[in-house]
């Protein structure tokens, strides 16, 4: 049984949308899965426009807190503190996942004319930067598309209202000819298919590829070291 640390950067996959904790729940039964969170850094991040050092050491600080307890490995929820969390790779000894990781390999690997979708701002730059990073040189175009406000009304419970601003700002990529959609935060990802549908071009979400991410890399290391 492996010991998971997951990341927080608020309180939305904690308090409002569990849904990565069901998918470990279902997808890795018998591991144990510990929090650690700092509910405060995607806010400053965001008021400040970027990531700066202090976030940063911030969630370094939470990586560390979580080789401390024992944990075998990290998953980290946000894509906002992408970044920060390449940092926290070289700072602690134990391995790093991100959640949009496998997500921006399937996108490059698919290429073409990508439309980045976020509710935060600060997330389109890192979700594009991580995209390109997997491209191998292939030829990537990638558009953002800010669907503004949404998370601030999906904290305040109101998910119908974030569901319709989401919609809208897809149907927006699509009018400017992408040929497939990357939903750059997790909390997005329960409308992957209801998006598709309305757009009628495929509609890529990172929890689902995240977790299964983390549960093949848990079963490769419990192989090798049994």
């Amino acid at each position: 049984m492996a010991k998971i640390a997951m990341l927080h950067t608020s309180f939305v996959f904690l308090n409002v949308d569990p849904q990565i904790q069901n998918l470990m729940a279902d997808l890795m039964p018998g591991d144990e899965l510990v929090h650690f969170v700092d509910s405060g850094v995607l806010a400053d991040v965001v008021r400040d426009g970027g990531i700066d050092e202090a976030s940063t050491e911030r969630m370094v600080h939470l990586a560390q807190a979580a080789e401390q307890a024992g944990a075998d490995v990290i998953f980290s929820a946000c894509s906002s503190l992408g970044p920060a969390i390449d940092v926290a790779k070289d700072r602690v000894d134990i391995p790093i996942i991100k959640v949009d990781d496998a997500m921006a390999r399937d996108a490059a690997a698919a290429g073409g004319r990508i439309g980045v979708l976020a509710t935060v701002p600060t997330t389109l730059g890192p979700t594009a930067d991580l995209i390109r990073s997997h491209g191998d040189g292939q030829q990537i175009e990638i558009v953002e598309k800010l669907a503004a406000g949404a998370f601030d009304v999906l904290m305040s419970g109101d998910r119908e209202g974030h569901d319709a601003t989401v919609k809208d700002a897809a149907q927006e990529l699509l009018a400017e000819g992408v040929d497939r959609i990357v939903l750059a935060q997790a909390s997005m990802a329960r409308l992957a298919d209801e998006l598709a549908e309305l757009t009628g071009i495929p509609v890529l979400a990172s929890p689902r590829r995240g977790v299964e991410d983390l549960a093949q890399f848990v079963r490769r290391a419990a192989a090798a070291h049994p």
